[in-house]
């Protein structure tokens, strides 16, 4: 049995642009079918001017003093505008931020499990959130936080790259990866997780302070 189509209840854009008769103002700045400027010139004549060439009066500047008029095919020029639009969404990537979430304690073969979840992210050209948990006294040592993120930073490094540091705050602590640039078609070096600091200068920064917030 087929599903029926939903209907749907959203109401149908309105075009608000002013065409020919809806113009109403005393005078228009006109530009010809030929892309010139005619001038400033009374509607009627402006009318008449889009009439004598079997083409449409369409206000592009309302706020202009006077209104800028064009003179075109307006259902031509609706239409190309429409397939822009449409071919712009299609050429539109939607990036994902996917997440991971480790424990510092993690065992090799979890690790290794987690590290190719990441990479098969990274692959698809997601951005990856991953995530340590501390519980209870590991928080007082957020340098092996540190140190499995860069890890598999390092392990990561020909498909992605550190676009966050590792960020400490609260119980978590997190860093961000990005696909590569050269995987995405940029151009340029690639980036290396290395350029973006140390072990150990990134542990200086993901230390919490007195307060328990993370250094700035």
């Amino acid at each position: 049995m087929p599903v029926p189509r939903r209907f749907d209840r959203r109401p149908p854009e309105r075009d608000d642009t002013r065409v020919n008769e809806k113009i109403r103002v005393r005078e228009v700045r006109l530009i010809g079918d030929d892309g010139n400027q005619v001038g400033v010139i009374p509607i009627d004549r402006a009318l008449a001017y889009a009439q004598e060439r079997d083409l449409d009066l369409v206000e592009v500047a309302a706020d202009a003093k006077p209104p800028v008029c064009r003179v075109l095919d307006y259902s031509k020029y609706k239409y190309e505008q429409e397939q822009k639009a449409k071919a712009a969404k299609r050429h539109q990537k939607q990036v994902n931020v996917r997440e991971i979430k480790l424990r510092p304690k993690i065992a090799d073969n979890d690790y290794e499990t987690k590290k190719n979840h990441v990479v098969r992210f990274l692959n698809g050209d997601d951005r990856v959130k991953v995530t340590i948990m501390f519980r209870g006294r590991e928080q007082s040592h957020p340098e092996r936080g540190v140190a499995l993120l860069m890890r598999l930073a390092d392990d990561v490094a020909d498909l992605g790259v550190i676009e966050q540091r590792p960020i400490q705050d609260g119980r978590n602590m997190t860093m961000l990866l990005a696909p590569s640039p050269k995987k995405q078609g940029e151009s340029g070096d690639k980036a290396e997780p290395g350029k973006t600091g140390t072990a150990a200068e990134a542990s200086a920064q993901a230390k919490p302070d007195a307060n328990g917030a993370a250094a700035s």
